[in-house]
């Protein structure tokens, strides 16, 4: 019989390591009481990623809670008999800001395109009015313009971090960020392209089949090479003893 997750734990898939855990908003809190650190929201492709790249291999190694966030990942968690449920990186993103809202947490916000982080912070001040943004930056700055970005992001001692800058570079850049302490930090992929409203999540009829990334190809064409590493991780879970 499965076992049934209660407390949070490490465990591993395909070598890259995972929480199972009754409730990810709840571990979330806890990690913040703790002095805070990372969060990464794994999927298959992230999987597959992480053992090719040892540089996102070690970020995700480092990080603070691990949460299952693709339905491949719950699937090989099963089979290791623990029963989870899928946790959308995007959801648990949204239930952080609406707690930050409401205990003034200080929250910064790093990534996406310039027109969408202008939009992003318009709807966010709308639709949480008690949200304490200390920092907004778009994730196309020049080069030279990171340095004292990151400087001025640690300087403001947010409580909360939403990095949009794409898989590896926002788990990396999180793990390697100079003078990073206390908080939750968190990479977001496309999450800020959603709420700023230039973008669809798939219905939830699809999240409820599983096929959110069958929508997420139709909406992005060029992702069809990355989607490749579906079969492989599926293949690869399924000769581990």
């Amino acid at each position: 019989m499965a076992a049934m997750a209660t407390e949070p734990m490490r465990t591993r898939v395909l070598g890259v390591q995972v929480a199972v855990c009754a409730d990810v908003f709840e571990a979330a809190l806890a990690l913040k009481q703790r002095g805070g650190g990372q969060i990464v929201t794994l999927n298959a492709e992230m999987t597959m990623a992480a053992k090719a790249d040892p540089a996102l291999g070690a970020a995700i190694e480092a990080a603070q809670l691990v949460i299952p966030d693709g339905a491949g990942v719950v699937w090989a968690l099963g089979r290791q008999g623990y029963r989870v449920r899928r946790s959308p990186g995007i959801e648990l993103a949204r239930e952080l800001l609406v707690h930050a809202a409401g205990h003034q947490w200080r929250v910064a916000l790093v990534g996406a395109s310039p027109t969408v982080m202008a939009q992003l912070t318009a709807r966010l001040r709308q639709e949480l009015p008690g949200l304490q943004l200390v920092l907004t930056a778009h994730g196309y700055q020049p080069r030279e313009a990171w340095r004292g970005l990151e400087q001025q992001l640690v300087a403001a001692k947010p409580d909360l971090v939403f990095a949009a800058l794409g898989v590896p570079r926002q788990e990396t850049w999180i793990q390697g960020l100079p003078g990073r302490r206390g908080g939750l930090w968190m990479g977001v992929g496309g999450s800020f392209d959603v709420w700023a409203g230039t973008k669809k999540r798939a219905p939830n009829w699809m999240g409820a089949l599983q096929i959110e990334w069958l929508y997420r190809l139709v909406q992005e064409p060029s992702r069809w090479r990355r989607m490749l590493s579906l079969p492989r991780f599926a293949w690869a879970v399924l000769q581990e003893p």
